[in-house]
């Protein structure tokens, strides 16, 4: 592990409990969903991580326990360093507090996933649908969301798929 990342490695895993690994240079911190704001704050205001780069969800139904991890890239200027902060969640309920306070950003972020998976972030200021249409139903990046077909059209079937176009009233 690059030593620039040990005084936070070390620090999180003391103070949050969080899990540290390294693959090929980048390291990755398992943080439980309660303790986030803390770590997010912790590596703000200690270590000079000033920036939130990104922030997504993952689906891993049906094959692993927890169900979604939510993931945050936070660089640091100051020391040129990356650094993975993933947060396990329960499928049934999935919700843990926001970062907006700390990474204004943030706030983009949570309401794309918010949308797209249906992941709740705790005290928000303005969780609602930011891709999908507002009276959307359902949560299109879970795996366990129906999946939309429409039949290929060829010179064999053109009447039978044409038939089933909607084309507007006259």
């Amino acid at each position: 592990m690059n030593e620039s990342f040990e005084p936070v490695v070390n620090a999180l895993t003391q103070r949050l409990g969080a899990e540290a690994s390294e693959f090929r240079g980048e390291v990755t911190l398992m943080i439980a969903p309660e303790k986030i704001v803390d770590a997010c704050r912790i590596l703000r205001d200690e270590f000079g991580f000033e920036m939130l780069i990104a922030a997504t969800g993952v689906d891993y139904w049906p094959e692993t326990k927890p169900r979604f991890n939510v993931i945050y890239l936070i660089y640091s200027f100051t020391h040129n360093l990356n650094l993975n902060l993933h947060v396990p969640l329960d499928g049934n309920a999935p919700h843990l507090p926001t970062v907006e306070g700390i990474y204004p950003n943030a706030n983009w972020y949570e309401r794309e996933m918010w949308d797209m998976f249906g992941l709740r972030f705790d005290g928000h200021s303005d969780l609602r649908r930011i891709l999908m249409p507002a009276d959307w139903e359902g949560h299109p990046l879970r795996k366990d969301y129906p999946l939309g077909y429409e039949e290929v059209q060829f010179s064999f079937n053109y009447k039978e798929v044409d038939s089933k176009k909607p084309y507007a009233k006259d």
